[in-house]
């Protein structure tokens, strides 16, 4: 059955990539949730999309100049006041959540989840290590799925943790093209755009790796999709994919 995470929590109701966002996700009843990661001024590994603050938050600058207590300052919830949901009184409190505190937030609950490195503009020495320790620690027996567009930093999570489940993310078929290439990687898993899963109809079947698709938000490819029976679905509203895998149950 077609896993269903929720990107960056709940981003099509709620504020991405913070704990008021993934409680809702687990609310829904997801099978994972999806984040993003960078790392502080004083080496601490915080769950934001960008490589600042600015567009997220009522906050300025990289997160690679500001230490965690300077980002802690800021609102994750203020810039989200287009959102149905919004309630100002308690998303003004949203803060920027380090990996560790969405760990502690998820340990209740036997959900996956996979965390793409941002390390494509800024490869921040050392965060692999980093965010091995912190789910070593407080990661529980959960499966935890590494991904990136920047291959070299899933290599090193292989090299650290031999069993490290990596994704590489494609936005274009380049790669898939060259099927030799990717089978002399040790990848687990391939997380692939939309459009090109959609626009190929046989391109799950043909490969041998387990495909998550990215960003599936719309009711017609969600159903497509099912059907095909892709390993995961990554979508900003959770609730539809699980909906219309619920009522596909029914009837097959």
């Amino acid at each position: 059955m077609t896993k269903v995470y929720g990107h960056r929590g709940c981003k099509g109701t709620y504020p991405e990539n913070t704990l008021l966002g993934f409680r809702q996700a687990i609310e829904h009843g997801v099978d994972g949730i999806e984040l993003d990661i960078h790392m502080t001024k004083d080496g601490e590994i915080v769950v934001i999309h960008d490589e600042n603050l600015d567009r997220t938050t009522d906050g300025t600058g990289y997160i690679k100049d500001l230490t965690l207590e300077e980002i802690k300052q800021f609102s994750a919830g203020n810039q989200f006041t287009h959102l149905p949901n919004y309630q100002e009184n308690i998303w003004s409190q949203e803060r920027v959540p380090t990996l560790k505190e969405v760990l502690e937030l998820l340990a209740p609950y036997p959900i996956d989840l996979n965390i793409e490195f941002k390390t494509y503009m800024f490869e921040y020495e050392g965060i692999e290590s980093k965010v091995h320790s912190i789910v070593s620690q407080f990661g529980g027996q959960r499966k935890v799925i590494y991904s990136s567009f920047y291959l070299p930093t899933i290599l090193k999570m292989k090299k650290i943790n031999p069993e490290a489940t990596i994704a590489l993310l494609l936005h274009n078929d380049g790669l898939l093209n060259q099927p030799n290439y990717l089978q002399n990687l040790p990848l687990s898993a391939l997380n692939i755009a939309k459009d090109i899963v959609l626009s190929n109809s046989n391109l799950v079947k043909s490969l041998s790796y387990p495909i998550c698709v990215w960003t599936v938000n719309k009711e017609e490819d969600i159903k497509q999709l099912l059907e095909q029976n892709v390993e995961t679905i990554i979508s900003d509203f959770p609730e539809k994919v699980l909906h219309s895998r619920n009522e596909r149950k029914l009837y097959v």
